[in-house]
Order: C-alpha cells, then structure tokens, then sequence
C-alpha cells in the first residue's frame, strides 16, 4: 500500500515525465523547422527529380524524410503534391515508403545518446538560444537548428531522470502495468493509441527507446509497441486527407495499408520467433549499458522499416489499384472552384508551394491571353457567340486572383528571405491579370452594347483599333514569354511597342475628336470608341508590368 508521501512523489514523477516529453516535441519541432528552412531547395531539388522509377521514390522519400525529421511531414507534403497534380499516385506510394525508412534516424540518434554526448547536447541547446539573438537569418535558423537539438535530448534525459521513469516508483508501476498487459496485440494498440495522441512516431520510437534504456520495459514488449507507433503514424497523414482529392485520400489509404501490412507481417514473425529475435539483436549489442539496451530498439525499428518496404515496393501497382477500388473517383461539380496546382498542404515546403504558385499563375495567364484574344476577335467580327466562354474564363480569373492571394499571406511568413523578391512581385502580377481579364471582358460588352444599338465604328476606326489591338497581341505574346521561361531578352521590344501603344492613344483620340468636329463621325459611337482605345493602353501598361516582374517585384521598368 502506497503512503500519501509515495503517491505525492509518482504524480511528481509523472508531470516531471510528461514534461520530458513536451521539450522532446518541442525540440522535435524546432530541429524540423530548421532543417526544412536551411534545406528548402535541397527538398526542392529532390522532388524535382520525381519520377516512376520506385527505387528513386524510395530515396527520395528517404532523403526528404532524413532532412526534415519527420515521416508524418513527408506524407502531408505529398498528400498535398498529390491533390495538386504534382505526382501520380504510383509515383507517390515509393516516397510513403521511403519516409518510414527516413523517420528511422531520429531512434538510432536517440540511441546513441552517452554523458559526453549529452554535455554536447545542452551547449548546443545554449548556443541555439544565443544565436537567436542574432539579426542574420541564416544565424537565427542555425540556432534554431542547434536548440532543437539540443532540446531533444534535455527532454529524453529528463525522461530517464530520478524523478521521472528513473524513480523506483514509477519504475514498479511501468512494470506492473506491463505485466497486466503482456499481450502483442493490446501492446501494438497501446503503441498506436500514444502515437496518434501526440502525432509524432519518432516521439514515441523516443519515449520507448528511452524506456528500454532505463529498464522500465523489457525489449520483448517494447518491440510491439514500435510496431503499433508505425500504425499511429498514419493518423496525421488520414487527417490530413481530410476534405482533399480522392487521389490524395488513396495516398493516405496505401500510406496506412503500407503500415498495418508490415504490423502484421512483424508481429507474426516475433511472435513465433521472439526468443532467437531477442538473442539476436542481443549478440549485436551484447553490453547491458544503456546506450547498447536503446540500439537494440532502434535497429530493430530500422529492420522492421526497410525489410516491410523491400517486401511491398514490387507490389506499388497493386496497392494504387487498391486503393483506387476502395476509394471511388466522384464525379466533379462543374459549378465548383478548385485551384489547379495548389493545396494549403503545400504551405509546410514553401519551395515547392512556390512552383505551384507559379503554375497556377501560368494556367491564369492562359485564361487571360485566350479572353484577349476572344475579345479581339468579337470586336473585329462582331460575331457574339464567344459570350459564355469569356464570362467562365473571367470567373476562373477572379476566383484564382483571390485563391492565390490568400494562399500568398499564409506562405509569406515561412518563405526564405531571397523568396521574399518572388511573393512581392506575384502579388502585383495577380492583380495585373486580373485587370486585363476585366478589360477583356468590357470590350466585350462594348461590342455587345453597339450590337443592340445597331451601330458600329466608321472602317477608318476599325482599322486603327486592329492596329493597336494587334501590337497588344504582340506585346502579350512578349510578357508571357518573360514571365512563363524568365526570359529578359524581350523586355526592351516590349517597352518600346508600350511606347508606341502610348503614341497611338493620343494620335488615335486627336484623330477621332477631329472627325467629330467634322462630322464625319457619330456622337453615340464616340464613347465606345474612347473606351475601346483607353482600355487597349491600360492594356499594355499591365502587360509591362507583367513582363518586367521577373527584374522588379512592382513591374517597373526601372532595374
């Protein structure tokens, strides 16, 4: 029977236990920030290379994994990739695969752990802090890099302290529970239960390693319980397909069968074969210190990772098919706004939410350039058959102006600072768009309104808005050049046809008023006509703008 004195000091050791766990997190979370920030376009290198070939998938998967620390990362991100259009599913299944082998660093760093590598830890967590004093960016992250670190490793050895799992009381009491529940499959769930509660599986491979070190658990249980954390992992990446594509809900399907196929697979063989699994990985590490207790965790969770992906990587074809039975394609709603590249998934990698960014601009540029030309064409033929083309294109138009700008402040903060340059100049290309897709629409209705009215410009005004209207076209031509392929070699034509577009405005108006004087024109087309000739010049000026944001951010022709 415990005295009142003993249970006060197993809540204490208790808290002291879950506030281990929390600096563990915390520094988990730290260390993955900064990887990802310093290693923004190493990811974005990596991804670039995605293929379907599945041994490259898997070290990709792997590798993106390894930088960033966290499995549960790595299958966000390509669930978002997935639900953009990125990736194909078969392309997506061997990166799932290799991020179970990446998360497998953070147990054996874990276990490696000693008192000389722990004094180095704490100085690193020190250093962290006071580099984050510093102005300079690359400085501020590097610290934040080393405190996380460091932090991992203040709360794996405050969990393996006297007052926490080193407290004979909280000792007896692990024991006694693990006696109670010394059963694989309740095991399995108790590991996959903890997991999903704190969304991290390198957290509780952590926890665990640390519990096995401190022998609070015996290596026979707590070889079930990293299976069970490989189920629970799937949970960030089944929430995360939450409301996105089918496609990406199968990513998160194959992610979560990839896991529980494996489950079953180990749990069957250590099983039946735990007693010469234990001499194994015993005879590997043979010494009873802690440090050689925790590696035999780790290795075994390396084991498990890599032989359950050589087991299933020729089976990607079948897992897609799958998953695609499981999960049928709904039909679209055509009334249905959907960006075409981006998911805020993507706001987690911001490299690569950036070349999203890029894409869907480049889609709303196409959007742009065929209203243009319908409107050019409507006004030359007079034919209105293109009205509800122009009006659907214009509605895209106006939906992604605002989608991707609010998409733009939510990723500003988390951009490097050479992005910086790139967020500012996209957010004056959008609403240049968007404004040139307007005028598109006018001219439009400018043909519409003379129609109904059964008038029309003299031929000698037809032919000096074709004139102008075709040097746009030109102008266009160039600023989607420049900014789709980054191509300077157009920008000087394209300041000179603005130039041009300038002068024909004004020869244009002097003309047109001219004519009224002398009655040679009709007072009802006057203001279309001022209308038409205005619009073309804003026109070019937009398109300057445009072309010009690849050198300045505000479109400018001043570099």
């Amino acid at each position: 029977m415990l005295s009142s004195q003993d249970v006060m000091q197993l809540i204490g050791s208790l808290i002291w236990l879950l506030a281990g766990i929390g600096v563990f997190i915390v520094g988990m979370n730290f260390m993955s920030d900064a990887l990802e920030k310093s290693a923004g376009e190493r990811m974005k290198k990596l991804l670039g290379r995605i293929s379907n070939n599945r041994f490259s998938g898997v070290g990709i998967g792997a590798g993106v994994t390894a930088i960033i620390q966290s499995s549960s990362a790595t299958s966000v991100m390509v669930i978002g990739l997935v639900n953009a259009g990125v990736m194909t599913l078969t392309q997506a299944t061997p990166i799932i695969m290799g991020a179970n082998i990446g998360t497998t660093i953070t147990g054996v760093l874990v276990a490696l752990k000693n008192d000389y590598f722990n004094m180095l830890m704490y100085l690193f967590a020190f250093a962290g802090v006071m580099m984050g004093f510093f102005k300079k960016e690359k400085i501020k992250i590097a610290g934040l890099l080393c405190s996380g670190l460091g932090l991992i490793f203040v709360g794996l050895n405050v969990m393996s302290s006297e007052q926490a799992f080193g407290n004979p009381l909280v000792e007896t009491m692990f024991q006694g529970i693990f006696s109670v529940i010394d059963f694989p499959l309740l095991l399995i769930l108790i590991g996959a239960i903890f997991t999903a509660l704190i969304q991290s599986s390198s957290a509780a491979t952590g926890v665990v390693i640390t519990m096995v070190g401190t022998g609070v658990l015996s290596l026979d249980l707590a070889l079930f319980i990293i299976l069970g954390a490989n189920i629970g992992t799937c949970v960030t990446a089944l929430l995360a397909s939450f409301g996105a594509n089918a496609n990406a809900k199968r990513v998160a399907l194959i992610h979560f069968t990839f896991n529980v196929i494996g489950t079953l697979i180990f749990t069957a063989i250590v099983w039946i074969f735990k007693e010469p699994i234990i001499n194994l990985l015993t005879s590997i590490f043979p010494a009873n210190d802690p440090m050689s207790l925790q590696m035999r965790v780790s290795i075994f969770h390396v084991i498990f990772n890599v032989t359950t992906t050589c087991v299933l990587l020729p089976f990607v074809t079948h897992l897609v098919r799958y998953s695609c039975h499981i999960i049928k394609d709904k039909k679209a709603i055509e009334s249905e706004r959907t960006l075409k590249y981006i998911d805020d998934r993507l706001l987690t990698m911001s490299p690569v939410a950036l070349m999203q960014v890029k894409k869907e601009m480049d889609y709303m540029f196409s959007l742009v350039e065929e209203n243009i030309s319908l409107s050019f064409k409507t006004m030359e033929t007079k034919n209105l058959s293109n009205k509800d083309k122009i009006s659907n294109n214009e509605s895209i138009i106006d939906f992604t102006n605002g989608e991707l700008t609010r998409f733009l402040i939510k990723l500003s903060p988390s951009v490097e600072q050479s992005d910086e340059f790139v967020i500012g100049s996209y957010f004056h290309v959008l609403n240049d768009l968007e404004r040139i897709g307007d005028h598109a629409e006018n001219f439009y209705e400018i043909v519409s309104e003379m129609s109904a009215k059964k008038i029309s410009f003299s031929e000698r005004a037809q032919d000096d808005i074709k004139k102008m209207s075709d040097k746009v076209m030109q102008m266009l031509a160039l600023s989607k050049d420049a900014f789709d392929n980054l191509n300077k070699d157009g920008l000087s034509e394209l300041a000179v046809l603005e130039d041009e577009i300038d002068g024909m405005k004004k020869e244009l108006t002097a003309s047109h008023f001219a004519r009224l004087a002398e009655g040679n024109c009709n007072m009802e087309v006057s203001p279309y006509y001022s209308s038409t000739v205005a619009g073309l010049e804003r026109v070019a000026d937009h398109l300057v703008n445009v072309g010009y944001s690849i050198v300045n951010p505000v479109g400018s022709q001043k570099q």
